[in-house]
């Protein structure tokens, strides 16, 4: 069977260049075989800006203006909702806290998505805050939902082979791919943090960060919006929040330990005050770069070849963004942003 790409992956990153092929009228065939499970975990929050600084989110509003449009058309295709827009309150401990989000406003990429009005409210189950701050414009994107539903849509139409890729069958002929039964013009790999198996670009840099989050039901806990503290608190409906997350460089593997359950727990204590009851623990490893940019572009060597990795923690809100980039570079020769292209790597 010949079809114009392969899709090697399909979590955030691999969905969305699947858009984008599918938009195009083009043929492909996703291979995933559910061993990344970072997309699947995710909390999904789209937040531009980084609290913990008071700094913009790189490209913030320009990923913004492409991703809320893309998860638009997504929600009217698959006649579902997944994306849930609120604010985000972060607490202030201190007068010094409060300062710096002042501070902030100095900021051309950061103010505007600031609220000049503090809240002084008291919310019930939160632990005493010197006020809180309203960042404007986010929100989240149920990524589990949104993938296992998409996966669903792939298989109705026959566009995706639940199985494990292997490397070793690929075969250069004539400009082509040949794999298994597939002939393609292209493979785009959007793999996680499994491309580093992948020969072709496992020389890239990289690292495996695993993050474990809970989900807890608190009924006391009457919040409509995310708390961002030392920890996320994040309202899922029917009286559950997600909370999170942690950030483990050593442990490579995907499984929820007691490290990370008991880390949430001790942070969760100088956030709320109220009984809980741990109901899930997930985990997953963020495909993370160390210069903190993904990894976009061809190979050097085998041009049919290409990558989409390494969002890192916020891949809801830059895959759309990638995923339109690659396709144009590939099909139109357009630039691909130097700060993500791997050719900084080469």
């Amino acid at each position: 069977m010949k079809v114009d790409y392969i899709i090697v992956g399909l979590g955030l990153a691999g969905l969305a260049f699947a858009e984008e092929l599918l938009v195009a009228k083009k043929t492909f065939v996703v291979f995933e075989n559910n061993s990344q499970t970072s997309s699947l975990v995710a909390g999904g929050v789209y937040n531009p800006v980084i609290l913990k600084r008071f700094s913009p989110v790189w490209n913030a509003k320009e990923q913004l203006a492409v991703a809320l449009p893309f998860y638009e058309r997504l929600e009217k295709k698959l006649k579902l909702k997944f994306d849930e827009k609120f604010v985000i309150k972060k607490v202030f401990k201190s007068i010094e806290d409060q300062n710096n989000w002042f501070s902030a406003f100095d900021k051309p990429k950061v103010a505007p998505f600031l609220d000049a009005t503090l809240d002084k409210q008291k919310y019930p189950g939160i632990l005493e805050a010197y006020h809180y701050g309203n960042v404007k414009e986010g929100g989240r994107i149920d990524t589990l939902l949104l993938i296992k539903t998409y996966r669903d849509y792939l298989k109705d139409h026959n566009l995706i082979r639940f199985e494990k890729f292997n490397y070793s069958e690929i075969a250069f002929e004539n400009n082509l791919i040949q794999y298994q039964d597939l002939e393609a013009n292209k493979i785009v790999f959007s793999e996680g943090f499994g491309v580093k198996e992948n020969p072709y670009f496992k020389h890239l840099p990289l690292d495996e960060v695993k993050g474990e989050t809970i989900t807890i039901y608190a009924p006391k806990l009457k919040i409509d919006f995310l708390l961002k503290s030392t920890v996320f608190v994040m309202p899922l409906g029917g009286e559950m929040y997600k909370v999170g997350a942690t950030f483990n460089h050593k442990d490579k593997t995907s499984n929820p330990s007691d490290e990370g359950k008991q880390e949430l727990v001790e942070k969760l204590k100088k956030v709320i005050d109220v009984p809980y009851k741990i109901i899930a623990q997930a985990a997953g490893i963020r495909p993370a770069v160390k210069d903190r940019r993904p990894l976009v572009g061809i190979h050097k060597t085998h041009k049919n070849l290409a990558v989409l990795n390494g969002l890192g923690t916020r891949g809801v809100m830059i895959a759309p963004t990638l995923a339109k980039e690659l396709f144009h570079h590939i099909e139109n020769n357009g630039n691909l942003d130097p700060e993500t292209d791997i050719k900084r790597f080469l």
